[in-house]
Protein backbone atom coordinates (compact mmCIF):
# COMPACT_ATOMS: atom_id res chain seq x y z
CA UNK A 1 0.00 0.00 0.00
CA UNK A 2 1.65 3.41 -1.36
CA UNK A 3 1.64 6.05 1.57
CA UNK A 4 -0.84 8.20 0.01
CA UNK A 5 -3.71 5.75 0.05
CA UNK A 6 -2.40 4.90 3.87
CA UNK A 7 -3.36 8.82 4.50
CA UNK A 8 -6.55 8.74 2.83
CA UNK A 9 -7.71 5.77 4.55
CA UNK A 10 -6.38 7.24 7.85
CA UNK A 11 -8.63 10.66 7.45
CA UNK A 12 -11.75 8.65 6.33
CA UNK A 13 -11.37 6.45 9.37
CA UNK A 14 -11.43 9.91 10.90
CA UNK A 15 -13.99 11.97 9.33
CA UNK A 16 -16.04 9.12 7.45
CA UNK A 17 -18.20 9.93 4.61
CA UNK A 18 -18.12 13.19 3.41
CA UNK A 19 -20.68 14.38 1.21
CA UNK A 20 -20.89 17.79 -0.99
CA UNK A 21 -23.30 20.80 0.36
CA UNK A 22 -26.54 20.92 -1.73
CA UNK A 23 -28.66 23.39 -2.29
CA UNK A 24 -25.68 26.37 -1.84
CA UNK A 25 -27.84 29.47 0.17
CA UNK A 26 -25.33 29.36 2.80
CA UNK A 27 -22.32 28.90 0.51
CA UNK A 28 -19.60 31.87 -0.61
CA UNK A 29 -20.10 32.71 -4.23
CA UNK A 30 -16.37 33.37 -4.95
CA UNK A 31 -17.75 34.79 -9.05
CA UNK A 32 -20.02 37.26 -6.98
CA UNK A 33 -18.08 40.68 -6.05
CA UNK A 34 -19.99 43.53 -4.12
CA UNK A 35 -20.00 46.93 -6.36
CA UNK A 36 -19.49 48.92 -3.45
CA UNK A 37 -20.59 50.41 0.43
CA UNK A 38 -24.40 49.52 1.07
CA UNK A 39 -26.70 52.63 1.50
CA UNK A 40 -26.68 51.43 5.37
CA UNK A 41 -23.32 51.27 5.43
CA UNK A 42 -22.71 54.94 3.33
CA UNK A 43 -24.98 56.21 6.04
CA UNK A 44 -22.47 55.31 8.82
CA UNK A 45 -20.08 56.64 7.60
CA UNK A 46 -21.32 60.28 6.47
CA UNK A 47 -22.48 59.91 9.97
CA UNK A 48 -18.78 58.92 11.84
CA UNK A 49 -17.55 61.64 9.60
CA UNK A 50 -20.28 64.36 10.73
CA UNK A 51 -19.66 63.21 14.34
CA UNK A 52 -15.99 63.53 14.49
CA UNK A 53 -15.56 66.90 11.99
CA UNK A 54 -12.29 64.46 9.99
CA UNK A 55 -12.95 64.40 6.33
CA UNK A 56 -13.69 61.54 4.28
CA UNK A 57 -10.14 59.70 4.34
CA UNK A 58 -8.13 61.33 7.14
CA UNK A 59 -8.33 57.88 8.85
CA UNK A 60 -6.15 57.45 12.33
CA UNK A 61 -6.03 53.64 11.33
CA UNK A 62 -2.72 52.33 11.03
CA UNK A 63 0.22 54.19 9.36
CA UNK A 64 2.76 53.04 7.97
CA UNK A 65 5.59 55.09 9.89
CA UNK A 66 8.14 57.68 7.85
CA UNK A 67 11.93 57.54 8.96
CA UNK A 68 12.28 60.47 10.55
CA UNK A 69 14.83 62.13 8.26
CA UNK A 70 13.39 61.10 5.25
CA UNK A 71 11.74 64.25 3.29
CA UNK A 72 8.20 63.93 2.09
CA UNK A 73 7.13 64.20 -1.54
CA UNK A 74 4.22 63.65 -3.38
CA UNK A 75 2.82 64.56 -7.03
CA UNK A 76 -0.36 64.21 -8.73
CA UNK A 77 -0.34 62.60 -12.49
CA UNK A 78 0.60 66.30 -14.93
CA UNK A 79 2.16 67.74 -11.81
CA UNK A 80 5.72 68.41 -13.14
CA UNK A 81 9.09 67.76 -10.99
CA UNK A 82 10.26 71.21 -11.43
CA UNK A 83 7.17 72.16 -9.49
CA UNK A 84 7.54 69.93 -6.72
CA UNK A 85 11.51 71.20 -6.29
CA UNK A 86 10.07 74.89 -6.61
CA UNK A 87 7.71 74.26 -3.64
CA UNK A 88 9.94 72.47 -1.65
CA UNK A 89 12.57 75.27 -1.66
CA UNK A 90 9.91 77.91 -0.84
CA UNK A 91 9.48 79.00 -4.52
CA UNK A 92 5.73 79.97 -3.86
CA UNK A 93 4.94 82.16 -1.64
CA UNK A 94 3.06 81.25 1.63
CA UNK A 95 0.10 82.10 1.37
CA UNK A 96 -1.34 80.51 5.03
CA UNK A 97 0.07 78.23 7.28
CA UNK A 98 -1.22 75.38 9.70
CA UNK A 99 0.95 74.92 12.99
CA UNK A 100 0.48 71.48 14.22
CA UNK A 101 3.32 71.37 17.01
CA UNK A 102 3.07 69.80 19.89
CA UNK A 103 -1.17 69.18 19.21
CA UNK A 104 -2.73 65.72 19.77
CA UNK A 105 -2.83 63.39 16.78
CA UNK A 106 -7.02 64.03 16.85
CA UNK A 107 -6.86 67.43 17.04
CA UNK A 108 -4.58 67.51 13.81
CA UNK A 109 -7.40 65.33 12.01
CA UNK A 110 -9.89 67.72 12.80
CA UNK A 111 -7.67 71.00 12.38
CA UNK A 112 -6.45 69.92 8.86
CA UNK A 113 -10.01 69.45 6.87
CA UNK A 114 -11.17 73.16 8.63
CA UNK A 115 -7.74 74.63 6.88
CA UNK A 116 -8.16 73.45 3.51
CA UNK A 117 -11.93 74.63 3.38
CA UNK A 118 -10.61 77.72 4.78
CA UNK A 119 -7.66 78.21 1.90
CA UNK A 120 -10.30 76.87 -0.77
CA UNK A 121 -12.78 79.50 -0.07
CA UNK A 122 -9.85 81.77 -0.66
CA UNK A 123 -8.28 80.58 -3.43
CA UNK A 124 -4.74 79.38 -1.86
CA UNK A 125 -2.59 77.53 -3.78
CA UNK A 126 0.48 77.48 -1.54
CA UNK A 127 0.16 76.49 2.04
CA UNK A 128 2.67 75.80 4.55
CA UNK A 129 2.05 72.89 7.30
CA UNK A 130 4.58 72.64 10.18
CA UNK A 131 4.59 69.91 12.25
CA UNK A 132 7.73 69.49 13.43
CA UNK A 133 9.47 66.20 13.70
CA UNK A 134 11.85 63.67 15.83
CA UNK A 135 14.73 62.09 16.38
CA UNK A 136 13.37 58.57 16.91
CA UNK A 137 10.33 56.68 14.43
CA UNK A 138 8.00 56.33 16.95
CA UNK A 139 8.05 59.75 18.50
CA UNK A 140 5.01 62.01 18.17
CA UNK A 141 6.02 64.41 16.21
CA UNK A 142 7.11 62.18 13.56
CA UNK A 143 3.95 59.78 13.88
CA UNK A 144 2.01 63.47 13.07
CA UNK A 145 4.44 63.36 10.13
CA UNK A 146 3.44 60.30 9.04
CA UNK A 147 -0.31 60.50 9.36
CA UNK A 148 0.14 63.93 7.75
CA UNK A 149 1.60 62.40 4.41
CA UNK A 150 -0.87 59.64 4.68
CA UNK A 151 -3.80 62.37 4.89
CA UNK A 152 -2.67 64.86 2.09
CA UNK A 153 -2.22 62.36 -0.74
CA UNK A 154 -5.79 61.42 0.16
CA UNK A 155 -7.12 64.91 -0.31
CA UNK A 156 -8.72 66.05 -3.81
CA UNK A 157 -8.04 69.34 -3.37
CA UNK A 158 -3.93 68.48 -2.73
CA UNK A 159 -1.74 68.37 -6.05
CA UNK A 160 1.82 68.26 -4.82
CA UNK A 161 3.57 68.60 -1.08
CA UNK A 162 7.02 68.50 -0.07
CA UNK A 163 9.32 68.54 2.87
CA UNK A 164 10.50 72.30 3.37
CA UNK A 165 13.82 73.28 2.69
CA UNK A 166 15.74 74.66 5.92
CA UNK A 167 14.72 77.98 5.88
CA UNK A 168 11.54 77.29 6.28
CA UNK A 169 11.70 74.56 8.91
CA UNK A 170 13.04 71.78 7.15
CA UNK A 171 11.94 68.14 7.82
CA UNK A 172 9.74 69.87 10.83
CA UNK A 173 7.38 71.48 7.76
CA UNK A 174 5.32 70.41 4.27
CA UNK A 175 4.63 72.99 1.83
CA UNK A 176 1.37 71.73 -0.28
CA UNK A 177 0.07 72.91 -3.60
CA UNK A 178 -3.43 73.12 -3.85
CA UNK A 179 -5.76 72.86 -7.07
CA UNK A 180 -6.97 76.00 -8.53
CA UNK A 181 -10.20 76.69 -7.58
CA UNK A 182 -13.14 76.83 -10.48
CA UNK A 183 -12.96 80.67 -9.62
CA UNK A 184 -9.58 81.06 -9.81
CA UNK A 185 -9.97 79.33 -13.24
CA UNK A 186 -12.67 81.38 -14.52
CA UNK A 187 -10.18 84.45 -13.22
CA UNK A 188 -7.22 83.08 -15.17
CA UNK A 189 -9.19 82.59 -18.50
CA UNK A 190 -10.65 85.93 -18.20
CA UNK A 191 -7.02 87.24 -18.17
CA UNK A 192 -5.63 85.41 -21.03
CA UNK A 193 -8.21 86.52 -23.40
CA UNK A 194 -7.75 89.79 -22.11
CA UNK A 195 -4.25 89.56 -23.34
CA UNK A 196 -4.96 88.07 -26.44
CA UNK A 197 -7.75 90.94 -27.22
Amino acid sequence: MTQSRHDEMDFRALVGEVRPVRGGADRADPGRSRRGPSEAQLARRQSAIAEDGAAPGLSDDFVDLVPPFDPLEFRRDGIQKGVVERLRHGGYPAQASLHLLRRPLEECRRALPEFFREAREHDLRSVLIVHGRGREIDSSPNVLRSYLAKWLATLDEVQAFASAGQRDGGIGATWVMLRKSERARAANRERQQKRRG
